[in-house]
């Protein structure tokens, strides 16, 4: 494998039970495999992405100054702007060459949460920057519920489990813009070797290349998706509900060579959890005598917690 499978959400939406099958085999084997798909026939169209990017680079092209008005240290990096080497990969010291915005969940009103989500973050200089957010947000959050959709039936789950846990879920979008690089990185690279913490990640393209997935046999590949795919991954949450049958893969984005270090690169993920009382026990439909539990059970409240300190988000 040279790069990760590409494949059509059209087939799972069509009323063709044949082609709705297919789609749901090829996301499921590929997760066993890969635990990366690129994905098209999504619900993000062209024009949504044009703005999101063009308010995204405004607002990282704020005056330093600007934007830390913005940075909110008690919310442990959950909501608005985390200024420059703040995250690291769990394990490692060196802080990620990257800067980013948080957007987060505007609930239902009918949504029935047991917590409360922090408010998002309006930024005063750019009124659209949030407009464009929080539209993505909901059409990639569509998407996400539409893929674990598929993923619950090839796990052998009713096709609709997963509808309650991530719909008015704790999930973040964020915008990260990975500056120019200046001087040789001691140590740092844009973002160290990973997995996310999350039930899936949906990744809309990156501006420049760089993103760089694991095989299983420890060889790293590039993940190149075409201009209208997002690049959609098995996060750890998901992994430990499934009992490792879906795979969270570790990944990367690497420094470009040194003639390209005067380029930025922009990039916008959307981390898809799910609400925070979400039981994240191994489901009994991946356990069995080859499979035997492997995770104590918890909930993805807890388990999100307990990675935020790892990645220095949060401080005990």
């Amino acid at each position: 494998m040279t790069n990760i499978p590409s494949v059509n959400l059209a087939d799972f939406l069509s009323e063709d039970p044949k082609k709705k099958q297919r789609f749901v085999n090829e996301i499921g084997s590929a997760y066993e495999e890969i635990g990366f798909v690129a994905l098209n026939h999504h619900f993000l169209d062209e024009k949504l992405v044009e703005e999101l990017y063009t308010q995204v680079k405004a607002f990282f092209d704020l005056p330093e100054e600007t934007k830390k008005k913005y940075e909110r240290e008690d919310l442990g990096g959950q909501r608005g702007y985390i200024s420059f080497g703040k995250e690291h990969a769990k394990g490692k010291k060196e802080g990620d060459l990257k800067e980013f915005w948080h957007f987060g969940q505007e609930p239902d009103e009918d949504a029935n949460l047991k917590e409360t989500y922090p408010e998002n973050i309006k930024v005063e200089e750019l009124p659209a920057f949030n407009e464009a957010g929080m539209k993505a947000y909901k059409m990639l959050e569509k998407t996400g519920i539409y893929v674990l959709r598929a993923l619950a039936l090839y796990i052998g789950l009713e096709e609709h489990y997963f509808d309650h846990w991530a719909s008015n879920g704790n999930s973040i979008l964020r915008p990260i813009h990975y500056p120019p690089i200046e001087t040789e990185p001691k140590g740092a690279v844009r973002a160290g070797a990973h997995g996310d913490i999350n039930l899936i990640t949906l990744l809309m393209g990156a501006s420049t290349g760089g993103l760089q997935v694991q095989r299983k046999d420890g060889e790293w590949i590039d993940a190149i998706p075409k201009e209208d795919e997002l690049v959609i991954n098995v996060g750890d949450m998901l992994e430990r509900h499934t009992n490792n049958k879906l795979r969270s893969t570790i990944h990367r984005v690497t420094n470009p060579p040194k003639e390209d270090w005067d380029k930025p690169r922009y990039s916008i993920p959307f981390f898809l959890h799910p609400r925070s009382e979400m039981p994240l026990d191994c489901l009994e439909e991946c356990i069995d005598e080859d499979h035997p539990k492997q995770y104590e059970d918890i909930t993805a409240g807890e388990f999100l917690h307990q990675r935020l300190v790892e990645i220095g988000l949060i401080k005990e």
